[in-house]
């Protein structure tokens, strides 16, 4: 019996001590490639992608002569008050009876899908589906109002060059361009006039412009409710 209880009771005390020892090492180092992938990870659940967008979150990489003190609690990052800016500087926290903390350099940049040339349009060139198209192109590279539909602007001109990868706005194209013959519709309930003018300013569908009626020599505000076409209301 003594010869049998002898192994057991060693492999117990074996069990007893490795159960003992603290655990460090892997639970409590923390390593560069961990910290930036655990910022990464927290803005992206934190921070919600725009309307019509798309965010992408770049760390920067921990300077390699910076030392990483373990940590026995899991670390925490802090956002700035102020996360619509593109460049923060995100906290880091270990609350660990011997406590640190660091900053880490973050890049987000918010990406919306806007129309833009697929090629370079030439000045009076009508947009179509061949020419232009839906891009996501980052915030702080858009300039005035920005077009989500292409149908928005099917059909219209280019009122100056646009080149390629150039966002399309209301400013450089038109429906309806300066100088173009159109058909001035004037209607009421029961009735309908067509007659022709001349445009003499650039807008696009449903913008009011001024119209000289090539009949009777008036100048008269229409809005635009098709190509080389406006509309009056009676």
């Amino acid at each position: 019996m003594t010869k049998i209880m002898l192994p057991i009771k060693v492999f117990l005390s074996v069990v007893l001590l490795v159960t003992l020892l603290p655990i460090t090492s892997s639970a409590t180092t923390l390593d560069r490639a961990y910290i930036q992938s655990f910022v990464k990870s927290y803005l992206e659940e934190k921070i919600p992608a725009p309307s019509n967008g798309k965010i992408s979150i770049h760390v920067a990489k921990i300077d390699p002569r910076i030392i990483i003190n373990p940590c026995e609690v899991p670390i925490e990052a802090n956002i700035p008050e102020n996360i619509t800016r593109r460049n923060v500087n995100i906290k880091i926290t270990c609350a660990d009876s011997i406590s640190w903390q660091m900053y880490l350099p973050v890049k987000i940049e918010r990406t919306f899908a806007v129309v833009v040339a697929i090629e370079t349009i030439e000045k009076g060139v009508i947009l179509s589906k061949q020419n232009i198209g839906l891009e996501y192109i980052a915030s702080n590279k858009i300039r005035g109002e920005k077009l989500t539909d292409i149908t928005a602007v099917l059909g219209s001109r280019a009122e100056k060059r646009i080149g390629k990868g150039r966002t399309i706005t209301r400013k450089n194209v038109c429906l309806v361009c300066k100088g173009d013959a159109i058909t001035i519709i004037a209607k009421a309930q029961n009735f309908m006039i067509k007659t022709q003018g001349t445009a003499l300013n650039s807008g696009n569908l449903n913008q009011q412009i001024k119209v000289k009626n090539t009949g009777s020599g008036r100048v008269i505000k229409s809005k635009i409710s098709a190509i080389n076409q406006v509309t009056i209301n009676l």
